[in-house]
């Protein structure tokens, strides 16, 4: 219904508080419900406040320690104290323009002497500092202030450009590092895989030649056993031929085959049993060494 009087009566609602005067001075503070009033001995209803809670929104402009220019949006809420309404009502004529001078003059104190970005790190500072300030000057005007909360801070435009480009930019370098990490794990790990096909290569080639020297050895002795009047020597010749003719056989079926031009003749066999020959000897001969 909301509040209601009249020359000889008032209702006053809930969370609301009346100023009562008696012959133009104040008398007293008139509690939530009905009151009547004598005008012939002349008392009225001089006025109604609220005592909710009220909040007023003030956009401040002003530049940091490294001349950036900020807005800054700064709510305020705030409320009449229920026992000093007499003087909420009498003293002060514009609550709200009062407010918003002493938000001015303590944020446009304080901002200078920050930069932008100890400004956002700092900005429950900036709101403590006019909060307290706040409370120190309105208390005497009967208004409690409740919050004060620093909504918004913005910087103009080309400076939230420049400060994205710098974060961007960042981000990128960051990139790259892990980038360039990343190829050269990926470097090492394929070197180390080379490394260790190559190794298995050497060891697989070296059984392998380990395994043909066991298998020369055995035939030529059990040759030599089987066929009296054999000796080593022209069993190994009659080996290094077959395998010659199998190797030349081999070329021939290849799918993938190609000319290849081959001494071929009975010395040209000789001489080539004769350069294994020579080489297994020197092999032989160079363990020896390295075992004395």
């Amino acid at each position: 219904m909301g509040n209601a009087y009249c020359i000889f009566c008032g209702c006053i609602e809930q969370a609301s508080v009346g100023v009562v005067e008696k012959w133009g001075r104040f008398d007293r503070l008139a509690e939530p419900g009905l009151h009547f009033f004598n005008p012939l001995a002349g008392e009225c209803l001089s006025g109604i406040l609220s005592t909710r809670i009220c909040s007023l929104d003030v956009k401040i402009e002003t530049k940091t320690k490294d001349n950036v220019f900020v807005q800054m949006l700064c709510s305020i809420q705030y409320r009449v104290i229920r026992e000093n309404a007499d003087d909420a009502f009498y003293e002060l004529q514009n609550p709200r323009e009062q407010i918003q001078a002493y938000v001015f003059d303590v944020v446009r104190a304080h901002v200078p002497k920050l930069n932008l970005d100890e400004l956002f790190e700092q900005k429950d500072e900036v709101a403590k500092a006019v909060l307290e300030e706040l409370e120190k000057v309105m208390g005497a005007y009967g208004y409690n202030i409740e919050h004060i909360l620093m909504v918004d801070i913005i910087p103009d435009s080309s400076v939230r450009k420049a400060m994205n480009e710098i974060n961007a930019a960042q981000r990128m370098q960051l990139a790259s590092v892990y980038k360039g990490e990343a190829e050269k794990i990926l470097q090492v790990k394929k070197a180390e895989a080379e490394a260790e096909a190559k190794y298995l290569g050497g060891v697989g080639v070296a059984r392998q030649r380990q395994a043909i020297t066991d298998g020369l050895r055995e035939n030529i002795l059990n040759f030599s056993h089987k066929v009296e009047g054999t000796s080593a020597k022209e069993v190994m010749d009659l080996i290094m031929i077959t395998q010659y003719f199998d190797t030349i056989k081999e070329l021939g079926n290849s799918s993938k085959n190609t000319t290849v031009f081959l001494p071929h003749g009975p010395g040209h066999v000789r001489d080539i049993s004769q350069q294994i020959r020579n080489g297994m000897m020197e092999a032989a001969s160079a363990q020896h060494v390295n075992t004395e």
